[in-house]
């Protein structure tokens, strides 16, 4: 069959249930599960990279990155397949068993005892792991970005015309099914990992946090295959990308070497390819480039979005976080919202502002990017109140010391012209500044010059020996992540007569994270209970409630008995004051944005995209979201501002001003009825395509022509936004 005959083939009808195609409830369903299985594995993927793979925390970070980003690259691969050899059904199909057989084989690479030759726990051979890691996430990549570009259209296939209200509906609860699964997936998956497996040694159980998303991908893969009778296939219309490629190039080619003034112009560059190919062609092209145009300043918003998932996470982790016990928890908070606002939307707000205006799709979408920039405001707002909460740390060029005393009387000490009082064994509340080296008295002629390490906090311990004096120790230059907390004790026994071994066991309420005892402290969040026993079976437990991102010193004193409790905590870093909850402002603007931005933008891409081009330009909608990650590095490396609160602030302002530039193209942007288009096109006389050999065409009836095509595709365009589903 001729281009035209396909496009002029009816569709055969599909079974409907209240309206709609019964096949799309297969195709919901296995975006459910896909999504589940893709959003369940990248949950955990960093955590294993540092954990089980033993990567530092930069390298990890590079292969999680450069995996996000292929997944992202890869839809336009699939799209080309799809749309120009296999066709969406057999593509998805295909690429879903590409992607199952990936996720099982990252599933395989997490089972530590199949090279766990001597039942130590550690695999033996650890690049055997690495490798299979590697193999699966490449397949993944392959498989999730292969499809991405084509469930989507693919559903958009089982609409008939008429039922252009049905197809916007579908894209809500299509967007709806991918967030379901997100969220679900985000909160079972670390609990998964967090189990403990293995047949020597029982450790996190990485081979089912990988495994059930391995599962949900086959069932995602059968669901599909068993909804094949009912589903409407529309057959792949050749190689189109190189149709499109080579059609441009001869218009480029061909206006090149007409360039001359004597030759009449053509009202668009694209028609100088009508020597060479037939005019549905090149209507087709120009649709495409009219939707590929204005998808230039898009990647803007994602390069905010994502940073969710970086940024944003980091801001949490200087916050008071009791409303979430993990982070796991902080990144359903996008998934969560979207599942309440798509509906919201979709039965309120849209309606409502129906009555005012047009509220099109492309004005839409800029209201999306606006909000975006907003959240970001409000991001830029609530650092500078968390600023003002975290310790001031020393620059540079300058040193920090806080002095604690050991004796067992007060003592006035002077560092420079600063006189500190000191009880016994306390400490002063504030570090002291100073550049470099500073004097220290500790009492009439006991002169120090101390010197300080640039950039650095110091605490001072002042002891008693045949005369006071001190022990310097080093301090941390940052507040402890995670919302953790850090702790170190100081013990005096100067005055003991009997040996005595002091030792901690601890018991905790809450997560225990990098415990470490002895010199170096340990970092937990919640409370502590300690115990404290000496060889001779004495014992007393002393409890230590704490915050988040606090630090602490514990004086244990030389009067220390079993019978008081005259442990003394000083607080080196206040905790976090700032609670998290305050970021649901920025998650509400964020993901308001997001359901406006995203769902309008598949209907719109499937809407204005001509029939054998639709995967493609899904493929160009999911590609702004990797270029969207590529403006992330380059404007945090480019920028090199000091202050988070200043980038937030560059980034909304840099998306506020490629919103004003959309605005501007969506102004100008004529919406189209492709199928119109098309079959205008194919009602042509064969003689009249025989003309395109000729170079020296009559333009004046072409133009008037198109200007009766630009008033019938305004005309049609009214009609096309009255149709437009309030998503």
């Amino acid at each position: 069959l001729s281009t035209v005959e396909k496009i002029k083939k009816p569709k055969k009808r599909s079974t409907t249930i209240f309206g709609y195609p019964l096949s799309i409830f297969f195709i919901v369903v296995n975006e459910f599960c896909e999504r589940f299985s893709y959003y369940g594995m990248r949950a955990v993927l960093v955590l294993y990279f540092k954990y089980f793979l033993k990567w530092d925390e930069d390298f990890a970070t590079t292969i999680y990155h450069t995996f996000v980003a292929l997944c992202y690259l890869t839809p336009i691969l699939g799209a080309i397949v799809a749309d120009s050899w296999l066709g969406k059904f057999k593509t998805i199909v295909y690429l879903s068993i590409v992607y199952a057989v990936g996720q099982v084989v990252m599933a395989v690479s997490a089972i530590q005892d199949i090279t766990d030759a001597n039942k130590d726990g550690t695999p033996d051979n650890m690049t055997l792991h690495v490798a299979l890691s590697m193999v699966g996430l490449l397949l993944i990549a392959l498989g999730t970005g292969g499809i991405k570009p084509c469930v989507a259209a693919f559903g958009g296939d089982q609409f008939e015309d008429h039922q252009e209200k049905q197809r916007s509906t579908f894209f809500s609860i299509f967007y709806l099914s991918i967030n379901a699964g997100s969220l679900i997936s985000t909160l079972i998956t670390p609990i998964l990992r967090a189990q403990t497996c293995g047949i020597h040694i029982q450790q996190e159980c990485y081979p089912l946090a990988f495994g059930v998303p391995a599962a949900l991908m086959v069932v995602a893969l059968i669901v599909f295959i068993v909804g094949s009778p009912m589903y409407i296939r529309n057959p792949p219309q050749g190689n189109i990308i190189v149709k499109v490629c080579k059609c441009i190039g001869f218009a480029v080619k061909n206006r090149f070497r007409h360039r001359s003034s004597q030759y009449p112009k053509r009202e668009h560059w694209m028609d100088w390819a009508e020597e060479k190919y037939d005019k549905l062609l090149i209507a087709q092209v120009k649709m495409a480039l009219k939707v590929l145009f204005l998808y230039i300043p898009l990647p803007m918003f994602w390069a905010l979005f994502d940073q969710q998932g970086s940024r944003w996470t980091f801001q949490a982790t200087t916050m008071n976080g009791n409303f979430a016990t993990s982070l796991s928890s902080h990144q359903t908070v996008n998934p969560i919202l979207i599942l309440i606002l798509v509906p919201i939307m979709d039965t309120l707000i849209y309606p409502l502002i129906s009555k005012c205006f047009n509220f099109t799709p492309l004005r839409r979408i800029t209201v999306g990017m606006f909000l975006a920039a907003l959240a970001f405001v409000a991001a830029a707002l609530l650092q500078i109140q968390i600023d003002k909460t975290l310790p001031d740390f020393p620059s540079s060029t300058e040193g920090q010391v806080k002095f604690i005393n050991m004796v067992n009387r007060d003592l006035q000490i002077q560092a420079d012209n600063q006189t500190i009082s000191l009880k016994a064994f306390g400490a002063n509340e504030d570090y002291l500044t100073f550049n470099n080296q500073f004097t220290l008295v500790l009492e009439p002629g006991q002169q120090y010059n101390v010197k300080l390490d640039n950039g650095t906090r110091n605490t001072m311990a002042i002891i008693q020996g045949s005369k006071l004096g001190f022990e310097k120790f080093d301090d941390m230059t940052s507040k402890p992540e995670k919302g953790e907390n850090a702790l170190r004790q100081v013990i005096s026994v100067f005055h003991m007569e009997s040996k005595t071994d002091f030792s901690f066991i601890c018991k905790f309420y809450m997560v225990i994270l990098y415990y470490t005892v002895l010199t170096g402290g340990f970092s937990l969040y919640g409370r502590a209970e300690f115990m404290i026993k000496d060889d001779r079976g004495s014992s007393c437990i002393y409890t230590q409630e704490l915050g988040f991102g606090s630090s602490y010193t514990l004086i244990i004193p030389s009067t220390f008995t079993f019978g008081e409790m005259n442990i003394k905590a000083v607080m080196d870093m206040e905790p976090n004051t700032v609670h998290m909850a305050w970021q649901i402002i920025q998650y509400f603007l964020m993901t308001s944005g997001e359901v406006v931005f995203s769902v309008t933008g598949l209907e719109f891409s499937y809407s204005q995209a001509p029939s054998n081009m639709k995967s493609v330009l899904q493929a160009g909608w999911l590609l702004t979201v990797a270029v969207g990650n590529i403006i992330v590095l380059i404007v945090a490396e480019a920028a090199t501002l000091k202050d988070q609160w200043a980038e937030y602030i560059l980034f909304a302002s840099l998306l506020v001003l490629v919103c004003i530039i959309f605005a501007i193209m969506a102004y100008f942007y004529t919406y189209t009825d492709p199928t119109k288009i098309e079959a205008q096109f194919g009602e042509m006389e064969p003689e009249e395509k025989e003309k395109r050999k000729s170079f020296d065409m009559p333009r004046k009836g072409s133009a008037e022509s198109h200007k009766e095509d630009r008033r019938s595709s305004d005309s049609s365009s009214d009609d096309e936004c009255t149709k437009q589903t309030k998503i």
